[in-house]
């Protein structure tokens, strides 16, 4: 049995491995191995001659070790697993690995913050230039803290950057002004928000 485990859910990701593997598996730090390791790992065997159970992290970190692993699937007697941080799928071990029956890939990811879809619906309104955003911004304030919805506006926008969104540059400098404003004046921290998708409706 190997098993790749990936994701930002640390907490149910160790949950399953302790599940599976036990308490008292053998845990290997990828960091610390090399290439002559990697055969050892997946073949070797114990002094009592038992199936090994072995939690090997943050294996795709140490490339040249990462590279080697799909040689090892189809013999590998053991129950491992890769527990990683971040998997690359577009890599070529994933897709060697993926194409593997005796590989089995489990994610655990975080549970979306609800607000997320809140708050990027509202500066979505005000990138359009729809005014509609600040009726909808009046609707949260009661039941939202406004520096956190001004740190998932950020967010937001951060990513509309890395999609090459033309407005999304000028709008973080809107909303980083505005940031350090309602950390330093005395208007309410509300009334600045708005004031920012005022100013973002009009780009």
């Amino acid at each position: 049995m190997i098993k790749i485990f990936y994701g930002e859910d640390r907490v149910k990701a160790r949950q399953a491995i302790d599940k599976l593997l036990g308490s008292d598996c053998e845990i290997i730090e990828a960091e610390n191995l090399t290439t002559n390791d990697v055969a050892s790992v997946f073949l070797g065997v114990s002094l009592f001659g038992d199936k090994r159970k072995i939690l090997v992290k943050d294996l795709s970190l140490n490339e040249d070790c990462w590279d080697m692993v799909p040689n090892f699937v189809a013999d590998c007697p053991h129950d491992i697993i890769l527990w990683e941080t971040k998997l690359d799928k577009r890599s070529g071990v994933y897709k060697a690995l993926s194409k593997e029956k005796g590989i089995e890939f489990k994610e655990f990811a975080l549970a979306e913050d609800p607000n997320n879809k809140l708050v990027g619906g509202i500066l979505d309104a005000a990138m359009r230039g729809d005014k509609n955003a600040l009726k909808m911004c009046e609707k949260v304030e009661a039941t939202n803290n406004p520096y956190m919805f001004m740190g998932l506006m950020v967010s937001q926008a951060i990513k509309k950057l890395q999609y090459n969104n033309p407005k999304a540059v000028k709008t973080l400098k809107i909303l980083a002004e505005t940031d350090m404003n309602m950390k330093s004046v005395s208007i309410e921290p509300w009334q600045l928000i708005k004031m920012a998708l005022l100013k973002i409706s009009s780009l």
